[in-house]
């Protein structure tokens, strides 16, 4: 039988305000345990929840940017489960009235683009964290992340493979990244995603039993996790068994997923709304006011490098993955006066190949946009030639100071003097009466071992271009 695989994400981003969603305590990760809740966060009794105003706005920020619908009036409702690290016994959440309904998100795999549909974004709370690493036979509860807010974007059953939801997950992460509302950092658990997967025969209507995989915190880990469930349920179901609606983990040294318990539905959280919070009015002059403040957008700004700078659609998407990495490229677009081109190159290859060497996000680059314009301009005006500029550029990135200081220092200057170029190259014929008797008889594959032997004896400073036109001359080619 052939099966089709019906995917669905959930993705849980944290918002970046300075304050928890419904307290004053801050929300900064890597405090010591337990140092950032407040009365409000642990639930002593009198206390009462007062709405994060900045939640809203990033809320509201990220449904603009999707085309989806701002709802003028929420409601916050309390979605009970028992916990040790849920200290109220409840979570408070959005459930029929969302601040954000009704959005879409392109996303392209293998050059084809789909519109996934995006149900809903809501806003809630987070909850505590359970350590089992460091008590023996016990559990410890660490509370600082209790009432951090959330913004959980629920996406339509859209995907049909771990290829695409992949490919969406990306697109989220890039956008909330771009929107500054989420730093994204899956490691830390600020941008995590649950995954529901079912499979079904191909043509039928009805969709199949799901299980939804818990708490995936890489891209990689996402598709290997999808991969697995859509082999075990169809395995399965193949061998005459029945999938089971469960909430399942995934366990990445063993590459498989576990049961982790059965699948609540909505009726199990026993939602209602909260009484200790008045629904969310949003007015027209907000979403006006954040509107103004939407930054351009990765798809518009990808279309504009392409059309702007003359780059093909894959140096586009590389220039334009992260909002930094944009603004990276045009500053030194500008500073250096550079073919956009050869930029978008050093940008693509040169930085990024050392970002990721050393692990580095662009924003920590030992090496600035300034620097690079500095690099680039050297280049353009023949200075250096492009291999000694990867020298130079290694020398920037080690900390020894920018490129005019590494190339005086390290006596990288490119000779350009005509004069001097013939010369070595008259001596370099001179030495290989052979290989110059078997080129001129028809072997002109040694032009190659001519032109190394001279950016050899130059120790590479040689004007390459140069090297070549008077090396044909003297070589009658």
């Amino acid at each position: 039988m052939e099966w089709e695989t019906v995917i669905g994400l959930e993705v849980h981003a944290q918002l970046m305000t300075w304050s928890k969603a419904f307290s004053g305590a801050a929300t900064k990760y890597g405090a010591e345990p337990n140092t950032q809740a407040c009365a409000v966060d642990i639930a002593l009794p009198g206390v009462l929840p007062v709405f994060n105003k900045e939640a809203a706005r990033m809320a509201v920020k990220f449904g603009l940017a999707i085309g989806a619908q701002i709802n003028h009036r929420s409601v916050f409702a309390r979605k009970n489960y028992f916990y040790p690290d849920l200290p109220k016994g409840y979570q408070i959440s959005q459930y029929e009235l969302p601040i954000v309904a009704q959005g879409r998100i392109a996303i392209d795999v293998d050059g084809v683009e789909k519109i996934i549909g995006i149900t809903r974004a809501h806003l809630e709370e987070d909850a505590g964290k359970s350590l089992h690493e460091d008590f023996r036979g016990m559990t410890g509860i660490d509370l600082n992340r209790a009432g951090t807010p959330l913004l959980e974007i629920v996406s339509e059953p859209d995907m049909r493979s771990a290829k695409e939801a992949v490919a969406y997950l990306k697109k989220v992460h890039e956008l909330v990244r771009y929107l500054e509302i989420c730093d994204g950092n899956m490691q830390e658990g600020s941008f995590r995603c649950d995954a529901n997967v079912s499979v079904r025969p191909r043509g039928q209507a009805k969709f199949g039993t799901r299980a939804e995989l818990k708490n995936i915190n890489s891209f990689r880990f996402v598709e290997k996790a999808i991969e697995f469930e859509i082999e075990r349920q169809i395995d399965l179901i193949e061998g005459g068994g029945k999938v089971v609606q469960e909430t399942r983990l995934y366990d990445s040294d063993k590459n498989v997923t576990r049961p982790m318990r059965s699948k609540e539905e909505a009726m199990d959280y026993r939602y209602f709304p909260d009484p200790d919070l008045p629904p969310l009015t949003i007015t027209e002059d907000f979403v006006r006011e954040v509107r103004a403040t939407l930054p351009e957008l990765p798809q518009a700004k990808r279309a504009r490098f392409m059309q702007d700078y003359g780059l093909n659609a894959y140096d586009a998407g590389v220039l334009t993955s992260s909002r930094e990495m944009a603004d990276y490229y045009e500053q030194a677009v500008r500073e250096s006066r550079a073919d956009p081109k050869i930029a978008a190159n050093w940008v693509a290859g040169e930085l990024s190949a050392f970002l990721n060497r050393d692990n580095k996000d662009i924003a920590a680059s030992p090496v600035s946009a300034v620097m690079l314009a500095q690099l680039l301009q050297r280049l353009a005006d023949n200075t250096i030639s492009g291999k000694i500029a990867k020298e130079v550029f290694e020398a920037m990135w080690n900390g020894d100071g920018d490129a005019d200081a590494v190339i005086a220092r390290k006596g990288l200057k490119q000779i350009t003097d005509s004069g001097a170029i013939e010369t070595a190259i008259d001596a370099i014929i001179a030495k290989n009466p052979r290989q110059l008797e078997q080129y001129r008889a028809g072997k002109e594959t040694l032009f190659g071992y001519f032109v190394g032997q001279v950016m050899k004896a130059t120790q590479g400073k040689a004007n390459p271009q140069q090297v070549n036109e008077l090396l044909r001359k003297k070589l009658g080619s």
